[in-house]
């Protein structure tokens, strides 16, 4: 079915002598908006030739397109896409803005010349035609820039994997802080990988997004399998300052733990973050009450419970280590303590000190290892890191 005439187009004939006279007068519209573009817009002379080119030529495209879309030689389906006429390159040199100051400039000139080139009888017709033309051009920028977008889109996504894939793998170089620098990535000055379940709703990874931008964090996200690992980065430098960030984008995780690794300085050493975040993920299901999120140290006993050599270490070494060089008698201490049911004053009269000196001694526990010996979480990791130490020493 074809489409209706407007009502204000005029008899065959009538519109085949305008589109004569307008066809006489296109070369002289095309030279005009050309000039009037050169006039209003610096950045048009600031093109090389090649894009200053290509302009000329969607100039002239959507001057053409205008004298045949009047003259009824061509429909709206048939008409082609007065962009095309330009290299694909062009619209990665001209903002969506600048595109459309072009459009506005070329109508605004075209409807000029005819008010003033063109005989009186022809001038109202045209000047209607010109402003329904108009939103063709319009839909035909909106076209070729929603492509770019989704193209670019597509690649991001593409490219914002692979570096994801690079971090998890630990083959994060140069290059690879090259391509994410591309991504929008400011290497910030700490970051850590964040690894939860995948969320239900498409929506949640702009939300994501979204809230971290607004709290002025760097992020790079991509799925892997059933989990989403997050990259995360900003001015924070310690394990509890990025939980507290983290604990603001939950949401825009799946059910399930939500762990995040330790804060490392740049995206070269980000594998250590993704490591250990990929670990406790593993192991975050055995310890049924944990927070969400979790980071990564608060899950070592259960990692080195699934295998984890990286957290048997850091038990062993990193915990125990200090205790057992300790010039005091802290083990012991810790041992008898646990051995008194966690009574100070039996644990005193075990070891015939003060009960203040047991008190003394297990503040120092805690400031050296960060686990108290009188809470439950702490105690058990202090169990295992006592038995980690002795077998690895």
């Amino acid at each position: 079915m074809g489409v209706e005439e407007p009502d204000w187009m005029p008899a065959p004939r009538a519109r085949s002598a305008m589109s004569r006279r307008l066809a006489s007068a296109s070369a002289a519209m095309t030279t005009a908006a050309l000039a009037e573009i050169t006039r209003r817009y610096p950045w048009f002379s600031d093109l090389d030739a090649d894009n200053r080119s290509s302009v000329t030529l969607v100039v002239r495209a959507g001057v053409d397109g205008f004298v045949h879309w009047f003259a009824g030689t061509t429909t709206s389906a048939e008409q082609r896409n007065i962009f095309s006429a330009a290299p694909r390159s062009l619209t990665t040199r001209l903002a969506l803005q600048q595109t459309v100051d072009l459009i506005r400039t070329t109508v605004e000139t075209v409807e000029q010349q005819i008010n003033t080139a063109l005989p009186r009888s022809d001038r109202q017709t045209l000047t209607l035609a010109v402003l329904q033309y108009s939103r063709e051009i319009a839909f035909d920028a909106a076209e070729v820039y929603a492509r770019a977008a989704e193209t670019r889109g597509a690649w991001d996504a593409r490219l914002e994997a692979l570096v994801m894939d690079a971090v998890v793998r630990g083959d994060a170089d140069e290059s690879v802080v090259s391509r994410a620098s591309t991504l929008g990535w400011h290497s910030p000055e700490g970051l850590c990988v964040v690894i939860g379940e995948l969320p239900a709703s498409d929506a949640a990874l702009r939300e994501l997004r979204t809230h971290a931008a607004k709290a002025g964090l760097d992020v790079l996200a991509s799925v892997q399998g059933p989990r989403l690992v997050v990259l995360l980065g900003g001015d924070f430098q310690t394990e509890d300052e990025a939980l507290d960030h983290v604990a603001d984008l939950t949401g825009s995780f799946g059910d399930g733990p939500v762990v995040v690794g330790p804060v490392v300085g740049d995206l070269v050493e980000a594998v250590i973050s993704a490591r250990a975040a990929t670990s406790g993920r593993r192991a975050a299901p055995a310890w049924a009450d944990a927070p969400r999120p979790v980071s990564a140290r608060a899950l070592l006993p259960e990692r080195a419970l699934a295998g984890d050599g990286h957290a048997r270490r850091e038990l062993a070494h990193d915990i125990f280590g200090p205790l057992a060089g300790h010039a005091g008698d802290l083990v012991s201490t810790l041992e008898a303590y646990w051995a008194s049911g966690t009574s100070i004053e039996a644990t005193a009269r075990r070891l015939f000190i003060h009960p203040n000196t047991v008190r003394y001694r297990l503040g120092r526990i805690e400031d050296l290892t960060g686990y108290a010996p009188s809470d439950p979480r702490g105690s058990y990791v202090l169990r295992l890191a006592g038995t980690l130490g002795r077998l690895l020493d």
